[in-house]
């Protein structure tokens, strides 16, 4: 079956088989999030973007396999719901940026910044921090063992747009501004993008829309 990243709730994971690394996504809870099981194929260590809700099914994904980490992309509640419970669970180090981590439901073992590195088994992901949608938003960027890149934005970019910044102008320029210098002037057109809600995208297919992106402030 080919990945297209288009999941619902309720309904199985769908799963991308990369060379190095496995990438499964998983819709979950009333707001549709989206949670990403990454395993690296070499060892079998895993690593969960955004343990967002339905503890369950994400342990279900998980099943017997090791995860050794927990990532949250930002401080927002529908994206933690389970993570109290799947940490746990799973004994995994729960990862987040400075800013975002006192306002999440468990400790944080490990804070990371804008450029650091988190490794799943053999499989490294960098940290970009995207100031914006919260304070400590952060994107994991997978260079790829393929022809693409990979970008987890969380809720910082999506299909048609960057994260809500509520109407704010100085949060809305910081998050675009962000977007467009860490991501869009860095990689290329191919890279692949999987946000905290909904469809994925790619870099290509939303580049011709950042003036529009900036003209309307949202």
């Amino acid at each position: 079956m080919t990945y297209t990243g288009d999941v619902q709730v309720g309904g199985p994971a769908d799963v991308r088989e990369l060379t190095d690394l496995s990438i499964s996504k998983l819709a979950v809870g009333p707001y549709d999030n989206n949670a990403y099981l990454l395993r690296c194929r070499a060892t079998g260590d895993g690593l969960l973007i955004d343990a967002a809700a339905e503890p369950d099914r994400l342990l279900a994904l998980i099943a017997d396999q090791p995860v050794s980490t927990i990532v949250t992309t930002h401080q927002h509640g529908d994206h933690w719901q389970a993570l109290d419970q799947v940490s746990k669970m799973t004994g995994a180090q729960v990862v987040a940026h400075p800013l975002d981590a006192p306002a999440l439901p468990v400790p944080v073992g490990r804070t990371v910044e804008h450029g650091d590195r988190i490794n799943v088994g053999d499989v490294t992901l960098e940290v970009i921090h995207l100031r914006g949608h919260t304070p400590g938003s952060i994107a994991l960027l997978y260079e790829g063992d393929d022809d693409h890149k990979h970008l987890f934005t969380g809720d910082s970019l999506f299909p048609g747009g960057v994260g809500n910044t509520w109407k704010d102008p100085e949060r809305f320029e910081q998050l675009y501004t962000d977007v467009v210098e860490r991501i869009f002037d860095r990689l290329p057109d191919q890279t692949w993008v999987y946000p905290g809600h909904g469809k994925d995208t790619t870099l290509g297919a939303e580049r011709p829309s950042l003036p529009e992106w900036k003209a309307r402030g949202w």
